[in-house]
């Protein structure tokens, strides 16, 4: 019972970076969606998994092609919708509003947005359709939801991970009833 590992990759960069991209769906800067560099050659791949979000999908479409592998597209892998704060500069909000939900992002969900709790439950519905060796091209609240669904750490200590755009997160899945995982690799700041 080895489980299965899988590998959560984060899009490249935005047209417009540093604002509250939730379920906006901002076109990538790259039009080959940014990933290069991001998923080694060596690393195997049986399927790409995306959100269908263009920043995320422009670069899964991308590596299924250089790969050669079945490309599949699943809302679940999209990250927090911000609602009312969607498109925004964080530092355009009220401080306290934005502490209150960074602090509580169930009890203080943005307006008209998504609850933390919310996101975890499609990402731990999500976790189980993944085949060994699979890439999810992602985004970082996801990627965060699904360490937090798999290691039971919760949103303040997953949210201290540093995930910058092309960050690549490995994960090993082990079988059973409820999902149980350990991060085997988290490799951030690769080559642009």
């Amino acid at each position: 019972m080895s489980g299965k590992v899988v590998h959560l990759a984060r899009h490249g960069p935005p047209r417009r970076t540093g604002l509250l991209l939730g379920h906006t769906d901002e076109p990538p800067a790259d039009p080959a969606g940014g990933l290069q560099g991001c998923v080694p050659d060596s690393l195997p791949v049986s399927r790409v998994v995306s959100s269908d979000l263009l920043r995320a999908l422009a670069g899964a479409e991308t590596l299924a092609t250089v790969r050669g592998v079945e490309l599949c597209i699943d809302r679940r892998w999209r990250e927090l919708d911000f609602g009312a704060w969607e498109a925004l500069a964080p530092e355009s909000l009220p401080r306290t509003t934005l502490a209150h939900f960074w602090d509580d992002p169930d009890a203080c969900a943005p307006p008209g947005g998504e609850r933390w709790s919310c996101l975890r439950d499609r990402v731990s519905e999500a976790l189980p359709d993944l085949e060994d060796a699979s890439v999810v091209v992602t985004h970082a609240g996801a990627m965060r939801a699904a360490v937090s669904v798999l290691t039971g750490l919760d949103h303040r200590q997953v949210w201290a991970f540093d995930l910058p755009y092309r960050a690549l997160l490995s994960l090993r899945i082990w079988p059973g009833d409820s999902p149980a995982g350990q991060i085997i690799a988290l490799h951030t700041g690769l080559p642009r």
